[in-house]
């Protein structure tokens, strides 16, 4: 008998076709209800139901309930690493769904994922504060230089409350459109929601692309400057 960890079984629940777009749907962080998951694999809400359960019971998904309805989101950041990183290899391997339109170039400009920036903005982002020795970059780890602390801090960033929580601090996501870092982790989550009180930015209610109004981009590239490499 063969021991170790089971990938066949995780593999078999993300590779159906029905799983798969649910827990796509699930990466742009907001908790979504069995109707909403149904209409997004394309499925009735029975055949959902049954998709759901067996997230739930590998631990891919968690549910919340809040008053009548149930809730689902994507269990932990652990998940959405991996469906992030099967993402990158479909695009690389030219895997790609057959749907086109003005959302997918929007979606490739910016977007939400999981909780953090993603698309071009989002590694421009992560670029600029690079090259200005606001992180530093060592293989897969990232941190904060004490540049980059009193840059955060700056933004509106309270770092206290974040190096207080059990996400990490600084983690580097590959984007799947650019092959490039974005930056993830508590930091990136935190900088993504402080651009949206700011204004800066709207959420799409149809899909995870990001829409910068024309002064919140402006504010942006002057905030994180393009680095031409």
């Amino acid at each position: 008998m063969r021991e170790g960890p089971d990938i066949a079984r995780i593999a078999a629940l993300i590779g159906d076709p029905a799983r798969a777009h649910m827990l796509t749907a699930l990466m742009s962080g907001k908790a979504l209800t069995a109707t909403e998951l149904a209409g997004e694999a394309g499925v009735t809400l029975q055949t959902a139901s049954g998709h759901l359960s067996k997230l739930l019971d590998g631990q891919l998904v968690q549910v919340r309930k809040q008053g009548r309805h149930k809730y689902f989101a994507l269990a932990h950041a652990d998940v959405a690493a991996t469906l992030k990183a099967l993402m990158g290899l479909a695009a690389g391997q030219g895997t790609l769904r057959t749907r086109t339109g003005p959302k997918d170039a929007a979606m490739r400009q910016a977007r939400v994922c999981y909780n953090h920036l993603a698309g071009r903005v989002g590694v421009q982002m992560f670029t600029s504060m690079l090259d200005r020795d606001l992180i530093w970059e060592e293989g897969e780890a990232l941190g904060l230089t004490g540049a980059g602390e009193d840059f955060v801090a700056g933004f509106g960033v309270d770092l206290g409350s974040l190096e207080d929580a059990r996400a990490p601090l600084c983690r580097s996501c590959l984007d799947w459109s650019e092959r490039r870092t974005h930056l993830a982790g508590a930091l990136g989550r935190a900088m993504l929601s402080r651009m949206e009180v700011a204004g800066w930015l709207r959420r799409d209610t149809t899909s995870r692309a990001i829409h910068f109004s024309a002064s919140g981009q402006s504010q942006f590239d002057q905030t994180f400057p393009s680095i031409i490499r």
